[in-house]
């Protein structure tokens, strides 16, 4: 099995990368009412995205007709034609050859089963978790429960870990770790009518990216998608951030009529 994109590969970096990679995430204009907003918490500054089904289709784009990962928010966004996009986040881990590490269901088609076994790195750190769309309402589940039940969504994508289970947090995280990234991660509101996608704009812990799923976002269950690679496409507020090729993206456009 292919391992887990855990480093950015040298090529990436000779081709002039190098931007991408160490600039911060960009702000929101001071004045700007939208999707996204900033919210502070513990002297970070996160980008919070609250995108309501009933306005927003959300769609994830993992490969496209001929089976190949789409990598950029160009070609994730000429997809889905002449729907002007409104957001796009990266939304899972995924192999070197950038196709999903676990379950992938992309408009209504499952393209890759749930992984359950153990391994290594940040997916791996049970238990890890499953975002989807099913049935217009968006919910967050332990990949074991999901499992558990019977499902037919529109969308789903497996990451890990999970960082927040029933309103707690991930038992593996620790309050004060030195193990900061730029992180992103989802979780859902109102009954799952809302889904929340959150981007820190500097490193943060696990523990201090959780609490702010928990106690500014009131969930119960949230995902982790990334910490290396957390990327967004966000036009309204001039974010195109974008820290190498990219696996699985979620996509937000108008919903028609």
């Amino acid at each position: 099995m292919p391992r887990l994109l855990s480093i950015w590969p040298l090529s990436f970096l000779a081709a002039g990368g190098l931007f991408g990679l160490f600039s911060g995430v960009p702000s929101l204009p001071a004045d700007h009412d939208g999707l996204c907003r900033i919210e502070r918490a513990g002297g970070v500054e996160y980008i919070v995205c609250d995108v309501p089904l009933s306005r927003y289709r959300i769609a994830l784009r993992a490969e496209d007709a001929a089976g190949e990962p789409y990598g950029t928010f160009d070609k994730a966004a000429a997809s889905l034609g002449d729907a002007p996009v409104r957001l796009i986040m990266n939304a899972g881990m995924y192999h070197e050859d950038r196709r999903p590490v676990g379950l992938a269901v992309q408009d209504g088609r499952k393209l890759k089963d749930a992984v359950t076994g153990a391994g290594t790195g940040n997916f791996s750190m049970h238990p890890n978790g499953i975002f989807y769309i099913e049935d217009g309402r968006a919910h967050v589940a332990e990949t074991g429960r999901y499992r558990a039940g019977r499902h037919r969504p529109e969308l789903a994508t497996q990451s890990g870990p999970m960082l927040l289970v029933d309103g707690k947090l991930h038992p593996r995280f620790i309050e004060g770790s030195d193990s900061r990234y730029v992180r992103n991660g989802v979780c859902a509101g109102d009954e799952g009518r809302t889904v929340h996608l959150v981007l820190s704009r500097s490193p943060v812990n696990f523990w201090d990216f959780a609490v702010v799923f928990r106690d500014r976002l009131g969930c119960r269950d949230a995902l982790f998608f990334d910490g290396h690679v957390s990327s967004l496409l966000y036009p309204a507020g001039g974010i195109d951030y974008r820290r190498d090729r990219l696996g699985p993206m979620l996509v937000v456009t108008d919903r028609a009529g």
